[in-house]
């Protein structure tokens, strides 16, 4: 595994308050892959007058014609840029298990953060960067987007006044689909471990972490002390380490109960959603659309849209006028408790031979049956095993209960 160099602080440096309307000098780690959207999204913002991009950190430098056009400052060296850009905020989008180390090399450079999410690989390694980042006293915004629509607080509210009575649980469900060369696009990609160092990529804890995040959201259980027990049914159908159709379910501290369905191997893409089961009705938030839907006793069905709060736009409001962040680092500690829940459980099973097949054409493996299992999952608070998936481990075969305090 490779990751950008860290050079050692030479100085202490404490990043100046910036005027207002003055553009804030970005350093981008990770430009390729997702971090293209982080290159778009920046000069999105650079457009504005809200940042400067003023470097990016790739251990392969970009060229212009991949950047699409005039280069900023470029390094390896992560510590180094930050230095030599006088940066006051890094944009991470690194591989998984550089996450901590290079929030920390920002952090005693007074450098402010957006951390993509996953935040860290295990909850040893979270707590690391989470305390660290609050002892040198700047901002971490973790990159969960979806905790920044405006759907979040509205749903908030609609269950606080009673629209759907007494809620009794939280499901999710992401049913994608992801070919083969998804899990070869890099050397961590599919991997629980890599050159004995955590990774923990897999269904849940990268590609639709969303689902688990949000779910933890409008259960209003996001820190670590909000969870009191974890269950995981980790499969993978793609020979791979991690999981690619896994659920996971949730006991909270309130008593309430989060479960949240999901695989690469769906028959069809879907649109993942949240689902919020009530006494008296239900409201279904398709995260990645912004869309709620209001279904409750006595009336019509309500749809209603919503905007959404950029992440890194908030952390400049934040830093300019003192705007509260969206996702803090102790507001993922839940989140984080799954993904430990879910790298310390027994390596994925692999499905038998005849529980999936292949699709001519597109090189993807397909799970027959599981976007209903997926749905179900989400609208009935089960796991697979309880659903009769017949390739699901039985559930009292599971942890009941997982502690990382």
């Amino acid at each position: 595994m490779t990751a950008p160099r860290t050079a050692p602080r030479t100085a202490p440096r404490t990043a100046p308050r910036t005027a207002p309307g003055t553009p804030l000098p970005v350093v981008l780690a990770g430009a390729r892959g997702h971090g293209r959207w982080h290159v778009a999204n920046i000069r999105r913002l650079e457009a504005e007058g809200l940042v400067r991009l003023a470097g990016i950190c790739e251990l392969t430098p970009l060229t212009e014609d991949e950047f699409g056009g005039e280069l900023p400052e470029q390094s390896a060296d992560f510590g180094a840029l930050l230095d030599s850009t006088g940066a006051r905020i890094a944009v991470i989008c690194t591989p998984i298990p550089t996450h901590t180390d290079l929030a920390l090399a920002a952090a005693e450079r007074g450098v402010h953060i957006l951390l993509e999410k996953p935040p860290a690989p295990s909850y040893a390694e979270y707590r690391r960067m989470a305390d660290g980042v609050a002892a040198a006293g700047v901002a971490c915004q973790i990159g969960f987007q979806s905790l920044g629509s405006h759907a979040v607080p509205a749903i908030r509210g609609l269950v606080a006044e009673g629209a759907v009575g007494r809620v009794v649980g939280i499901g999710g469900a992401g049913a994608w689909v992801r070919p083969e060369e998804y899990f070869r696009r890099a050397p961590w990609a599919g991997r629980r471990r890599l050159n004995g160092v955590d990774v923990v990529d897999g269904a849940l804890t990268n590609p639709l972490a969303h689902a688990v995040a949000t779910a933890l959201a409008l259960a209003d259980s996001t820190r670590a002390e909000d969870v009191a027990g974890i269950e995981t049914e980790l499969l993978r159908a793609n020979d791979i380490e991690s999981d690619d159709t896994s659920c996971v379910r949730i006991t909270t501290t309130r008593g309430g109960s989060v479960t949240v369905a999901a695989t690469l191997c769906a028959e069809r893409a879907d649109e993942p959603y949240v689902l919020v089961h009530g006494t008296t009705g239900r409201i279904t938030f398709w995260y990645k659309q912004d869309r709620v839907l209001l279904q409750r006793a006595d009336h019509g069905p309500e749809e209603m849209r919503f905007d959404r709060t950029d992440l890194l736009e908030n952390l400049v409001a934040h830093l300019t006028d003192g705007t509260p962040l969206l996702v803090t680092p102790d507001g993922t500690g839940a989140f984080m408790q799954v993904v430990e829940a879910i790298r310390k459980a027994p390596d994925p099973a692999p499905l038998p031979d005849g529980a999936w097949r292949h699709v001519p054409g597109e090189n993807r493996r397909v799970v027959p049956g599981v976007d209903g299992l997926v749905a179900a999952a989400a609208d009935t608070l089960s796991l697979y095993s309880e659903l009769g998936a017949p390739w699901a481990l039985p559930a009292h075969h599971l942890p009941k209960e997982v502690s990382t305090r």
